[in-house]
């Protein structure tokens, strides 16, 4: 790294003005990156998600939830009131393509309320569905109001039409999510280092790394397909290790030129340290972000591939334009003072906050590390109850006249599968006779209200029943409906009507249950991967045994305590009614325990490696463990928890924005963070770590042979001080 240092000093101008240029190479790529994003939600090889492929390849229509209008006549049978199929008609003349289940061409009392005073209609929109398209709602609200009969009341609602209705169209983008973010980090970088030059300086790198990972992204989508969510990850992980690595490299610089030295020697110095540590940490994101390729999800695993160029280029940045304009500046990063001459100050190993709170924590290393231990296992409990689902669209917010067509549908007695049907695929001599076995069989299922075979929803050979479960397709006991469905009455039907006829389940909540199945039955196996491979990785630099051990337990403990207080506030309703008004979901949303897993990891494990780079380093210059401890978190705690409050500040912005799904992704994150850099980082790392005692640093002679690095040995117990 010295030699990278003085390589960078010789050509900064050089350096500084190719970042320059691939900044507006990446601004540039920005504006052309709306039109090749990959959008498509797809989890191929699963039986619900091929159904609705095939169904929607027969039909135009499969992958999306319905739109569900809902007429109500409280003075007279709603089935005798003229009119209402001509508002259905219109409604589904609007959205082109539509495929429509009701009462006029079933005439299944399904669609029925019990006094027949409320009819609803199912309205399944075309096309694939995608991460950021909706169907016509309001124009299809608009023909159905217009086209509804005197004395009747209409109301559109269904899953798309409450989303819509919360500003899903409208929520925060991600340029927005980046300005949130940005300013808070202005605030607190502000405080961290008091002049503008070094509070622009976290400010600039990041706004250069995440334009040219942009550019980066444009260049790979040319190469394979890229999900429309790395955009989110490249604005927020972005920004986070970008301020991270320049706040470490920072805080070195400024301690280096604080002790005498020359701008050039504190640079090599910081390099020396400091660069090391961010191009582990970097490692660390990339290892967590990597392990999105194990799972069987084309989306995700372009979320892994193309989130690997996030904390490659920040810690490209930070070992090169980074050093080149701290080569520039020189001292004159503490000019232009704009805070008390305290901020501007390093922080000092002896006195301060955290240089009292680290020698309050290794004299009395186990009631505190009690102390963590009780708020860790209070946080974490939650968690084991986590149940990864879509929450039901009855517990979600909605306004207006979404909203008015929940409050229709649950007066009168329609059960709450309304929303998301299930939907049977029948092929091969799909006949109308074989469609009503079907259905009646369906229909008799324990968890289905009804079920219904419209004889529009025919094509050559194969045909569609449609089923309204007796809960939401995505409450706990969907799960054992869809499985009733799927392992008993379907097979039993196949095997009566004879080989040649394939039944399949089919619609959203099945395809929702394989999701879940494709994440989270391989999740184990990622998590493995990251364990062994962060584990790998620490004990070559840190060469310990335990070090990495305990970090790799600490980063769980971490992921398990942002779980466990997303479970408690949103999936219990602890507070999630009174702040944020969305009633308990009894449920995580599905993709929010996985998105939070590749955010949170890397972040984390940043800490932990900022932390113990400066503890080895102090070992290694002492052979004392307990000053050690003391000097590596007098001088990495205020770094930490700025670190810590940046992100914090981002997230917690964005929980500000509409829908439960950004609430509880944003809550998570960011009470992630702030836990882990408080409890963990400030209680169990240095309490743990002084009770470990001189087995904190042992690496055997065998391990350094195969890691290639130096041996630790286990010193004497009696070298301590």
């Amino acid at each position: 790294m010295a030699r990278v240092a003085r390589l960078v000093i010789r050509h900064r101008l050089l350096v500084v003005g190719a970042w320059i240029v691939l900044t507006l190479v990446g601004g540039f790529s920005t504006t052309r990156l709306a039109d090749r994003w990959f959008q498509s939600f797809s989890i191929p090889g699963y039986s619900a998600y091929e159904a609705n492929q095939r169904t929607l390849k027969l039909f135009g229509s499969g992958e999306q939830a319905p739109l569900v209008a809902v007429f109500t006549s409280p003075s007279k049978d709603v089935t005798q009131v003229e009119g209402i199929r001509r508002a259905i008609d219109a409604t589904a003349h609007i959205v082109r393509g539509s495929r429509t289940g009701s009462w006029f061409e079933t005439h299944s009392d399904m669609y029925l309320s019990k006094d027949r005073h409320t009819m609803v209609a199912t309205i399944y929109p075309p096309g694939n569905a995608t991460f950021s398209s909706f169907p016509p709602i309001k124009e299809a609200r608009a023909a159905l109001k217009s086209a509804t009969p005197k004395g009747v009341t209409s109301h559109l609602t269904g899953r798309d039409a409450i989303f819509e209705s919360q500003g899903g169209e409208s929520g925060p983008g991600v340029l927005t999510e980046l300005l949130i973010g940005a300013f808070g980090a202005l605030i607190i970088l502000l405080f961290v280092f008091g002049t503008l030059p070094a509070v622009g300086m976290p400010l600039a790198m990041a706004a250069s790394s995440i334009l040219t990972t942009f550019a980066c992204v444009y260049v790979l989508t040319y190469l394979t397909d890229v999900s429309i969510i790395i955009q989110f990850l490249v604005a927020l992980v972005g920004l986070g290790v970008a301020i991270d690595y320049a706040l470490v490299m920072i805080f070195r610089f400024r301690e280096e030129l604080a002790l005498g030295r020359s701008t050039d020697d504190a640079l090599v110095e910081t390099m020396t340290h400091a660069g090391r540590s961010v191009i582990i940490s970097g490692s660390t994101v990339a290892i967590g972000l990597l392990s999105m390729v194990i799972l069987p999800l084309p989306f995700i695993r372009s979320i892994g591939i193309g989130g690997m160029l996030i904390p490659a280029v920040s810690v490209l940045a930070s070992i090169t334009l980074l050093p080149a304009l701290l080569s520039l500046l020189g001292p004159r990063i503490n000019r232009l003072r704009v805070m008390p001459r305290r901020f501007v100050n390093p922080p000092s190993a002896e006195r301060g906050f955290w240089a009292r709170w680290a020698r309050l924590v290794t004299r009395r290393p186990l009631p505190v590390f009690l102390l963590g231990a009780v708020v860790v296992t209070l946080v974490v409990l939650p968690a084991f109850h986590i149940n990864p689902s879509d929450a039901q669209l009855k517990n979600e917010p909605a306004i207006g006249d979404a909203a008015a067509g929940q409050q229709a549908i649950k007066q009168s007695g329609i059960p709450d599968g309304v929303y998301l049907p299930h939907v049977v695929l029948v092929e091969k001599g799909a006949s109308p006779a074989t469609l009503e076995k079907v259905a009646d069989a369906v229909e008799r299922t324990p968890g289905i209200y009804g079920a219904a075979a419209p004889p529009s929803w025919r094509k050559d050979d194969a045909g569609l029943v449609e089923a309204f479960g007796t809960v939401d397709g995505n409450a706990r006991e969907a799960k054992d409906t869809i499985s009733r469905l799927r392992n008993d009455v379907l097979p039993n039907l196949e095997s009566q009507l004879g080989s040649s006829t394939r039944i399949t389940l089919a619609g959203v909540p099945a395809e929702t249950r394989d999701f879940i199945k494709a994440v989270y039955g391989k999740f184990p196996f990622v998590l493995l991967f990251v364990l062994i491979m962060t584990f790998v990785l620490l004990m070559r630099a840190f060469r310990s045994v335990l070090l990495p051990l305990k970090a790799v337990i600490l980063n769980l403990i971490s992921l398990g305590a942002a779980y466990g207080i997303v479970v408690f506030i949103f999936q219990d309703g602890h507070g999630s009614e009174a702040i944020w008004n969305i009633q308990a979901t009894d449920a995580v949303i599905s993709w929010i325990p996985l998105m939070i897993f590749a955010f949170l990891y890397g972040i984390s494990m940043d800490y932990e490696v900022f932390m113990l780079t400066r503890m080895r380093e102090a070992y290694d210059e002492t052979g004392h463990t307990k000053r050690a401890i003391e000097l590596g978190l007098a001088r990495t705690g205020k770094l930490v928890t700025s670190a810590a409050l940046v992100l914090m500040f981002a997230f917690f912005s964005l929980s500000t924005g509409p829908g439960p799904d950004i609430k509880q992704f944003a809550i998570g994150l960011s009470a992630g963070i702030i836990f882990d850099a408080t409890v963990i980082r400030a209680l169990l790392v240095p309490s743990t770590m002084q009770l470990l005692g001189r087995w904190n640093w042992w690496l055997p002679s065998w391990t350094a042979r195969v890691l290639r690095t130096r041996p630790s040995p286990l010193e004497p117990a009696t070298s301590e001080a």
